[in-house]
């Protein structure tokens, strides 16, 4: 039997899915140690391995088949577009993809003027502003703290992940439009989903059969 090779995306979110994953009897001690300098661990009794990566690399390693199986967030899915299949709302790391602004930003947004929008989400945001509202706006790629942006005025609103919503609140900023709820999601290799199709299946129906 081939091993199934799962990528997790470092920190809350692999922590969360190993939690799920031991409740149906898949456990990987060695990944929760701190101090492994291991880049792949394994479990040889269920023949799977596992390995950590950063959020937006999930779904490359997923596409090209050096994972069969990944867990990445939803907006990192949409973002960079990869040939995958989505399979399960994990349902945990719940949040939302938001247009955030200053209350004086709302009207340019209801008037379809040409404005600039800074985000982390390029993608997203384009989809969102050209195919749904078809507005035409300027995008500026961003990566660090995005709420910076309209407070200096590199851009009127921002596309971002919201949470709590403290971070708006506390630098004068609101959501303005909501683009979609965001989660945790499992994703699956298109060639794995042909080969391994009953592992995978199994999989799934473990997982869901505990929620």
């Amino acid at each position: 039997m081939r091993y199934l090779t799962v990528a997790l995306t470092k920190g809350r979110l692999a922590q969360k899915t190993l939690d799920m994953f031991e409740q149906i009897g898949i456990t990987c001690e060695e990944i929760r140690d701190k101090n492994s300098r291991k880049l792949i661990f394994v479990n040889e009794d269920l023949k799977l391995k596992f390995f950590l990566a950063k959020g937006p690399d999930v779904p490359t390693y997923v596409e090209y088949g050096a994972a069969d199986i990944g867990v990445t967030g939803k907006d990192t899915i949409m973002e960079e577009g990869r040939k995958l299949y989505e399979v399960m709302d994990l349902g945990f790391g719940a949040c939302r993809m938001c247009v955030c602004g200053p209350e004086s930003a709302r009207e340019l947004l209801n008037n379809n003027q040409l404005i600039r929008v800074a985000t982390k989400y390029p993608n997203i945001a384009k989809d969102y502003f050209y195919n749904k509202k078809h507005q035409t706006v300027e995008i500026i790629k961003l990566n660090g703290s995005i709420e910076l942006a309209p407070i200096v005025g590199l851009s009127e609103v921002i596309v971002d992940i919201v949470e709590t919503g403290s971070t708006l609140r506390e630098n004068g900023l609101k959501v303005l439009e909501e683009i979609c709820p965001l989660s945790a999601r499992m994703i699956v290799n298109q060639v794995s989903m042909k080969m391994e199709d009953e592992r995978i299946r199994k999989l799934i129906r473990d997982l869901r059969g505990k929620e």
